[in-house]
């Protein structure tokens, strides 16, 4: 290896904090994925030679690309890693998770990935992912896998419920979720038949905000579950099988949308994740990993900022940004300009999210 392709000699504060999260990591993987991330949050690219300009040192656009490359092809950053780097910032208590996925095309070439984690501040954190080999939905086994992935980190004890779409339904699904002690507020299709009657028909009638609730526990994908029924603003039906009261599965099932704001703001308004070439699964998921911990650092920075300033609120009486995009310019700021407070930012690493509270009316939809 020359020697401008090697990271840089002097650590950072950062590879300092993930030695201390990762040992088992050698150094010059930790100095790179810092690197990187850093790049991340000031480039919100993931295209390799727009990414590959913000890397620290004095070398030639080629050699920055290598290294960038060599971070990617990593093997050490594999398996439960982004895992353990991500577990000390969840909040004491119990958490909402939720399980979706995201997909766009590279050419003709289907870039998917499964995608469980926990319900923080309007957002989905992503704590476990898999690159799936095609287009399309999952499979249970995967979802299994995945789930189990978590279980062995994070007990079912801290789960307070699982909540998914239409995609994540089935007998096989539904039970494993139930041996493993996980409870479950998962939407069914309308075309679903309990007692032999569709809901989409039973319903047909329902006004917006109405929520109706069976008033025993019934069989739906071979387990008996409690069904709960309501109509959007929008006017769509949503049919809801839970293990929770009818009330707390409505508000908790909102929490959702969060999973879509994570995407979002990973993809076109914020690291611009579609931008890549790399279609390969591992490489893949490497990739999604380096950008689920810049964008974390994003929102640690952005919620730690918003305590001690507010983000404004605009006439419609929204929030003018997102709390990544809050932190995030903070955070870009600092880093280009090697402010004193890029130490402050960082060291929020190592200070895991608030309890999460009561979900607000207006931060949830369907």
């Amino acid at each position: 290896m020359r020697i401008h392709d090697a990271a840089q000699d002097e650590p950072t504060k950062l590879s300092e904090l993930l030695k201390a999260r990762l040992p088992f990591l050698r150094r010059d993987t930790l100095q790179r994925v810092a690197d990187v991330l850093e790049a991340l949050v000031q480039g919100q690219s993931t295209c390799h030679r727009v990414l590959a300009t913000f890397l620290p040192g004095d070398t030639s656009p080629e050699a920055r690309k290598k290294r960038l490359e060599r971070c990617l092809r990593d093997e050490q950053l594999q398996g439960d890693v982004f895992l353990l780097a991500l577990l000390p910032l969840l909040p004491p208590g119990k958490l909402v998770l939720a399980l979706d996925r995201t997909n766009w095309m590279h050419g003709s070439q289907p870039l998917n990935l499964l995608v469980l984690g926990v319900v923080l501040h309007g957002f989905t954190l992503p704590l476990v992912w898999a690159a799936l080999p095609h287009g399309g939905s999952s499979d249970t086994a995967t979802r299994e896998r995945l789930v189990a992935r978590l279980l062995r980190h994070l007990p079912a004890c801290r789960w307070k419920v699982l909540v998914a779409d239409r995609e994540f339904i089935g007998q096989d699904w539904f039970r494993f979720l139930r041996r493993r002690g996980i409870k479950r507020c998962l939407r069914i299709k309308g075309s679903a038949r309990v007692d032999g009657d569709r809901l989409d028909e039973v319903y047909a009638d329902l006004a917006p905000g109405q929520v109706v609730a069976m008033l025993d526990r019934e069989a739906v994908y071979g387990c008996w579950m409690q069904i709960v029924v309501t109509r959007s603003s929008a006017g769509d039906l949503v049919c809801l099988a839970t293990d929770l009261h009818a009330q707390d599965a409505c508000l908790v099932y909102r929490s959702r949308w969060s999973v879509e704001c994570t995407f979002s703001s990973m993809k076109s308004r914020g690291f611009d994740l579609e931008r890549t070439g790399i279609t390969l699964g591992d490489r893949l998921e490497r990739l999604f990993g380096l950008v689920t911990l810049a964008w974390v650092w994003c929102l640690r920075v952005g919620v730690d900022t918003a305590l001690q300033r507010p983000i404004p609120v605009k006439a419609h009486g929204r929030q003018a940004m997102s709390l990544v995009t809050y932190g995030w310019e903070r955070l870009a700021h600092a880093l280009r300009w090697a402010s004193q407070t890029v130490s402050t930012f960082t060291t929020l690493l190592t200070c895991a999210f608030s309890a999460p509270g009561a979900l607000r009316e207006q931060d949830v939809r369907y």
